[in-house]
């Protein structure tokens, strides 16, 4: 047992039982992997806890006059999930002053996630949105606290606009941070949001492609503010329907440009052959869907300029 506590307590470590030391309340990590955990544990059985938790020490009165002393978790979620997989009746703790506050408390869980970068990204807007929300902290306040821009932190928030079931699609790993953009670019087009993330999950178009159709969304929105020419619109509507896909006809003061939407290659094989039909033409096109995962496919250069602190910002997407 330690002991009492004083302006050096926070800085020793002691061992303590596994079983006295409950979670934090205000863990903001939702999902923890098993297969990962359990590789953890393996690694604990091995060559021990190599970190320290941290907790907080709480006295409590018996009935008898004496004390029950329990611990709560602050930050080592993993560590000690994983420590009792592993069957370990002691783990090493840092112990903090039970004066610490919820929002202390909330801070260094989000930190230590953040700094492992341990923490999905809807995890992480919901821990943003608590700080905000529970402890009245403004945006460029939990920017301080994590060392990022106020930018990255409202952004991030926005993924909280996703519905449910996207949200829970990001968490469980389904499609990639970078598939939410596209997606927020279509909050107020319900049924389009639909449709694209549909695509993401089952067809698992990239976030190129995703971004694509977000961009084709918001350009048939934006045309049709403008008088378009009666017979281009026509137009249009004819090889939609001949091509089984969308098609945009953009006019400019010299010629212009068609645009066909599609999502695998399959599409446009399928394209290619009714351009072609009736020419007695073979097209041989060495295309084939992919199988895989939805993938985050820019360069380390564009997730950086998305990402840091723009991911969700819509000024990539005017017109």
């Amino acid at each position: 047992m330690p002991p009492q506590k004083n302006k050096y307590f926070a800085d020793s470590i002691f061992w303590i039982e596994v079983e006295k030391i409950s979670p934090n309340p205000f863990q903001p990590r939702r999902d923890f992997d098993e297969a990962k955990l359990k590789d953890l544990a393996e690694s604990i059985r091995m060559y021990g806890v190599l970190q320290p938790l941290v907790v907080t020490r709480r006295e409590m009165p018996k009935d008898d006059g004496g004390l029950i002393v329990e611990y709560e978790l602050i930050s080592g979620e993993r560590r000690l999930r994983a420590a009792r997989i592993a069957n370990l009746a002691r783990v090493p703790v840092l112990v903090r002053t039970a004066e610490d506050s919820d929002r202390i408390k909330l801070e260094l869980a989000i930190i230590e996630n953040l700094q492992r970068e341990d923490i999905n990204a809807v995890d992480r807007a919901r821990a943003f949105d608590r700080l905000i929300k529970e402890f009245n902290m403004k945006h460029v306040q939990v920017a301080e606290k994590i060392g990022k821009s106020r930018e990255y932190v409202s952004n991030t928030l926005r993924i909280l606009a996703l519905p449910a079931d996207m949200l829970d699609a990001v968490s469980a790993g389904k499609m990639s941070e970078g598939h939410t953009r596209p997606l927020l670019m279509l909050v107020d087009r319900p049924q389009e949001q639909a449709v694209l993330f549909k695509e993401i999950t089952t067809n698992k178009i990239n976030v190129r492609e995703a971004e694509m159709f977000a961009r084709r969304i918001a350009q048939d929105r934006a045309r049709k503010k403008d008088k378009n020419d009666p017979e281009l619109e026509e137009l249009e509507t004819m090889l939609a329907g001949s091509l089984g896909t969308k098609v945009y006809i953009e006019k400019r003061e010299k010629g212009g440009k068609i645009m066909i939407d599609f999502f695998s290659n399959a599409d446009v094989r399928s394209i290619l052959e009714l351009l072609v039909k009736g020419k007695g033409e073979t097209v041989a096109a060495d295309v084939s869907a992919s199988d895989q995962a939805p993938i985050d496919d820019r360069s380390p250069e564009e997730k950086d300029k998305d990402d840091n602190p723009d991911l969700y910002s819509l000024k990539d997407f005017s017109l």
